[in-house]
């Protein structure tokens, strides 16, 4: 089961509509969170008429609650079983300067309870708020329907949404990313700008590669540390013909890449790999990579910093891990199929025939047997999330483009850690990607997360967003 967040839970109440609404509303609320796995923050009934919200008093009562939760509460549902008084929801947000994702949902009438003793007007009354909040500048969300009762199947999966947009947007607004090593030099595509990132709550903590290339030497087979993480390592995969040796300088390196993230409070990394980990210690960093992965710890090859900020945000929407991955090949002759490839750094759960071996492309340069560490597997089909996040610079804005697709299962006699991708209109995205300037990497997740991607970059992270195919 997901981690149980916390939501504040505002109920809208207008005067001339009938108090009772309020009551059995939160009833309703009360069962829906529960199933959902949320925690809600809310007025007690006695704190005000019912536990609703109309009246300039009651929205301080309510803002003062969320305030004493305010580390806790990562999103507001607004709730409206009448018509409900919109400034009272505009001002409890206001006042409550919480800064995170609302919902908005109205209860519909039935046709059969139009009288003055059960009129609901919610659906007018949704309006009103809405057009509150957007003249407070209040970013908010809406329910598929324009009404829709709180047991309704597709309000448990606005919620189910809703708490991904909010897990995204937490997420973003206070990552800390690892940069380890300089910016391979032939890779000016993964160039960034940290002032831009930053700028959007999004730290980069750098290092230097010796500092960690010179600790990891300084380690031994027989400390306990590299011992533990050995063993980590042949749990984790098959170790193929990998020699000894070089598993040991693997398990070294990953033991100070961990203690670097340890001490840093790092959520994610993205490391110097192509070509000096392999030329001034001999051996891939992508077992490391994959372990951490797995382990949602997002980490990406090539200093791709904003590679692994795409990967740590797909990972936030979905729950499951992420993979950095080359848009590499054509598929035969299919328009809308694609190779995705990359050395060996994917997560475990993209690579269920996962082994250590080497990188032959990269050991055409610096001798195949400095490349063990790099995996191999091949990713059976299943959904797909793909996309980019991207700083700007000339614009000096955050950018992103996603879509969704399928892997398949389709024929593929290759090395390394591969897959095949089917995406409707490919053609077309591919020249998206090359005209706007958009980096060779993509991130794939086994998801299908595009419109929760959506609204937490467009709506809450005021990024520029394309979605293929939406």
């Amino acid at each position: 089961m997901t981690e149980k967040l916390t939501l504040g839970v505002i109920i809208g109440n207008r005067d001339f509509f009938p108090d009772k609404l309020v009551g059995e509303c939160r009833a309703d609320l009360l069962t829906a969170l529960e199933k959902a796995n949320i925690r809600p923050v809310m007025l007690e009934e006695s704190a005000t008429k019912l536990g609703g919200v109309e009246t300039f008093q009651e929205a301080h009562k309510c803002a003062e609650l969320f305030k004493l939760h305010a580390h806790d509460i990562v999103g507001v549902l607004v709730v409206l079983p009448n018509f409900g008084d919109e400034k009272g929801v505009a001002e409890t947000l206001k006042l409550a300067g919480l800064n995170v994702p609302v919902l908005v949902q109205a209860y519909p009438d039935d046709l059969d309870k139009m009288d003055v003793a059960r009129r609901r007007d919610a659906w007018c009354g949704k309006i009103s708020v809405c057009n509150n909040l957007y003249q407070y500048g209040i970013k908010f969300s809406l329910t598929t329907k324009h009404v829709v009762h709180p047991s309704d199947e597709s309000f448990a999966n606005d919620l189910r949404e809703f708490v991904a947009v909010c897990r995204v947007v937490r997420g973003l607004r206070k990552v800390r990313i690892g940069a380890v090593g300089a910016r391979p030099g032939a890779f000016n595509t993964v160039r960034y700008s940290e002032k831009i990132l930053q700028r959007h709550g999004i730290s980069v903590v750098t290092v230097d590669l010796s500092h960690i290339l010179g600790a990891a030497n300084k380690l031994t087979k027989d400390d306990g540390s590299v011992k533990l993480r050995m063993d980590e390592i042949r749990a984790y995969t098959s170790t193929g013909r990998t020699p000894e040796d070089r598993l040991v300088q693997i398990a070294k390196l990953d033991v100070v890449l961990r203690e670097f993230m340890q001490e840093h409070a790092l959520d994610a990394t993205a490391i110097q790999c192509w070509t000096s980990i392999q030329q001034n210690y001999g051996c891939n960093v992508c077992t490391s990579m994959s372990m951490m992965s797995e382990n949602m710890l997002p980490s990406a090859c090539e200093v791709d910093v904003t590679g692994t900020l795409t990967m740590y945000a797909m990972q936030l929407a979905s729950g499951s891990p992420s993979a950095l991955v080359d848009w590499n090949n054509n598929y035969a002759n299919d328009d809308e199929k694609c190779v995705l490839f990359h050395c060996g750094n994917w997560a475990k759960s993209f690579l269920p025939d996962i082994e250590i071996s080497t990188a032959p492309i990269l050991g055409t340069t610096v001798g195949e047997e400095n490349t063990y560490g790099a995996l191999a597997g091949r990713t059976p089909a299943s959904a797909l999330t793909y996309g980019r996040i991207s700083t700007d610079d000339n614009k000096g804005i955050i950018k992103a483009y996603f879509g969704e697709g399928k892997l398949t299962d389709d024929a593929l006699n290759t090395f390394g850690t591969r897959a095949v991708a089917q995406i409707n209109d490919l053609q077309g995205l591919m020249k998206f990607v090359c005209k706007t300037g958009f980096e060779h990497h993509v991130v794939m997740n086994a998801s299908k997360t595009g419109t929760i991607l959506k609204e937490a970059f467009e709506n809450y992270m005021d990024w520029e967003v394309y979605q293929h195919g939406g």
